[in-house]
């Protein structure tokens, strides 16, 4: 049998531009912050508990599309206005924004 490879393991040989959840989780956390927000406050809004709203802005976790809706619209923003910043972003040479 080939050798077992963990997923951490490849993801950090990978030097290639971050994941979209990565990008957009990274642009959630940015607009909770702007607006003062706590994770349980915006949680409370969009439906969702603390720690699944944590995992998607720390990029654990991809959203679903209704899930997504409900804390763009809990942080008083859009999709498309998340997903342009987080199309700039990419566009950009993404590869360094999550270390930012």
């Amino acid at each position: 049998m080939g050798e077992v490879i963990r997923i951490d393991e490849r993801r950090a040989a990978r030097t290639v531009e971050p994941l979209w959840r990565e990008v957009v989780g990274k642009r959630l956390r940015e607009r909770r912050q702007s607006r003062k927000s706590t994770l349980t406050e915006t949680a409370a809004r969009a439906g969702i508990s603390p720690q699944y709203l944590s995992e998607l802005e720390r990029g654990r976790k991809d959203a679903s599309s209704e899930i997504l809706a409900a804390v763009v619209g809990a942080l008083g923003t859009s999709m498309a206005e998340i997903a342009g910043q987080a199309h700039q972003d990419l566009s950009r040479g993404g590869a360094t924004l999550l270390a930012a």
